[in-house]
């Protein structure tokens, strides 16, 4: 299976992301191929947590956003050379420009680009549900933070875009993908 998975610059759920990422495809292996496409913020929050060379070595290709359509991830998930484009953890503002149809950057303009080459999108949203949120920062502090309704009626949205759909955590992936690979 082929995964294209797009990083976007929330540090919230970032560590458990990698994470899982990581365990998914030492456990895969072969079976998984990985090609991480960071955004630049998301190259940023990557530095932040210490996990720059673990994306860079511990996946298949590794890419970092130049502009909306470098590198070109956007046209081969068009021409369906992913499986599925997975974005997560996926910033309110990556949440929000994805809603109303904004493809300004990478990862906006592949999600945009993959849905209309019939390429399944799977977000995984840091503002899921309206409320209060804790985090842990980089230091290993936590940090309380208010997710907006405004945010979370952007996930709704999502949800009911054709071709599009989310899921609220790291530990969902496992199963996203490897649901995909039993029907391939």
């Amino acid at each position: 299976m082929r995964l294209a998975w797009g990083v976007t610059g929330s540090g919230d759920k970032f560590k458990e992301t990698v994470k899982v990422m990581k365990e998914l495809k030492d456990r895969l292996g072969d079976s998984l191929y990985v090609e991480v496409f960071l955004s630049k913020a998301g190259q940023l929050v990557a530095r932040y947590y210490k996990a720059a060379e673990q994306l860079e070595t511990g996946f298949d290709r590794f890419w970092v956003e130049v502009d909306a359509n470098t590198p070109f991830l956007p046209g081969r998930l068009q021409l369906g050379e992913f499986d599925l484009f997975l974005v997560a953890p996926a910033t309110s503002n990556t949440v929000a420009k994805i809603a109303v149809g904004i493809s300004d950057t990478l990862i906006t303009n592949s999600a945009i680009q993959a849905i209309k080459g019939f390429t399944p999108v799977y977000i995984m949203p840091v503002d899921y549900h309206e409320g209060v949120t804790t985090t842990t920062m980089p230091s290993g502090r936590l940090l309380k933070l208010r997710v907006r309704r405004e945010d979370a009626d952007n996930v709704r949205k999502l949800e009911a875009m054709e071709g599009i759909h989310t899921f609220e955590a790291p530990g969902d992936i496992p199963r996203i993908v490897e649901g995909f690979m039993k029907r391939s």
